[in-house]
């Protein structure tokens, strides 16, 4: 699952492949938009923990990953 995290003050977003299904995803970061935790913390398909403070987060995109196309072809 491809997350985008967009974070306040920050000119880039973070973007991950996690092997977490979208109700997990969707799941942990409401927890984290609560109150519950006070970072969202996800865990990437290499293993990389990345941790954003609750109050931080402006957005997060949750979605399948796209297949880039490369080289020439039919269209």
């Amino acid at each position: 699952m491809e997350v985008k995290i967009g974070v306040q003050h920050a000119p880039r977003e973070i973007v991950l492949e996690s092997g977490l299904s979208a109700e997990e995803v969707e799941r942990t970061v409401s927890e984290a938009l609560s109150g519950k935790a006070q970072l969202l913390a996800l865990v990437d398909d290499r293993g990389r923990k990345v941790l954003v403070p609750a109050d931080r987060l402006a957005y997060v995109e949750i979605g399948e990953p796209t297949v880039r196309k490369v080289g020439f072809g039919a269209m």
